[in-house]
């Protein structure tokens, strides 16, 4: 069941998604070559909690972490540990979700340790693809319109670089549970699907690999590889669909 939030409802999603932005931000300004990825989980927690709020992830499903913090090939859900220390070069995914008075937010973005002059060969491209993936779907995120318009609109501007679109995983409702209907996959058919409607909230994240778009899960039974072990970028943004559009709601 979709559910239809009330402008009230969004405001509360919105300040969600400001504390999410806000704990992203400061994750970014730590990934240096050296550190270690539990202790950007730790200050993630310390900054939402500080806030009023809750990590979304932090025990969901048994999740040990208030962050999902994904290298290189790591697509999505790596797992933070002291005994991950960041390189130069390094690809960092940090995904984030934090619960406000009841509400989900729920962002992520991509980050390269040492700066771009140092990320590996491809890895901004495919940033860059992934970032401007997200704008091109939410472009087509209109009420009338459908999941499909938006879907395609992503897979288009990935593949018009010579990326892929991983399949396997896809963006998601989210309002009161972090993950509600519908499923907003970042491919497909335009015109089909579930018709979007004003007062819908989505989480849009397109997740691209610079090589195949097959993915298998890791021995933690968490995290998640490109087949391949090419390197994978990951954006994502809570959206409003309002009635003359959609609307990101941070960040």
């Amino acid at each position: 069941m979709i559910n239809i939030k009330s402008k009230a409802e969004v405001e509360m999603m919105r300040a969600a998604c400001e504390i999410v932005m806000g704990a992203l931000t400061l994750a970014g300004t730590m990934v240096r070559p050296g550190i270690d990825t539990k202790s950007i989980d730790r200050k993630i927690r310390e900054y939402i909690e500080k806030q009023g709020a809750t990590p979304s992830f932090l025990g969901y499903n048994g999740f040990p972490a208030s962050a999902c913090i994904s290298l290189n090939s790591e697509v999505i859900h790596g797992i933070p540990s002291e005994k991950v220390i960041l390189h130069e070069g390094d690809l960092v995914k940090i995904d984030v979700g934090a619960i406000y008075k009841g509400w989900h937010g729920d962002c992520a973005d991509s980050f390269f340790c040492g700066g771009e002059t140092a990320a590996k060969p491809g890895a901004v491209d495919l940033y860059k693809a992934a970032r401007e993936a997200f704008y091109a779907g939410t472009a087509a995120a209109n009420p009338g319109n459908r999941i499909g318009d938006l879907s395609n609109a992503i897979q288009t501007r990935v593949e018009k670089s010579g990326f892929s679109v991983v399949r396997k995983w896809c963006g998601h409702g989210i309002g009161r549970e972090m993950h509600e209907d519908p499923s907003v996959p970042n491919f497909g058919a335009a015109g089909k699907g579930v018709r979007l409607s004003a007062g819908m909230t989505l989480a849009v994240e397109p997740m691209i690999n610079i090589g195949g778009h097959d993915v298998e899960v890791g021995e933690d039974e968490w995290t998640v590889y490109t087949a391949d072990r090419s390197l994978s970028a990951h954006f994502e943004r809570t959206v409003y669909i309002g009635e003359n559009g959609c609307e990101v709601l941070a960040g």
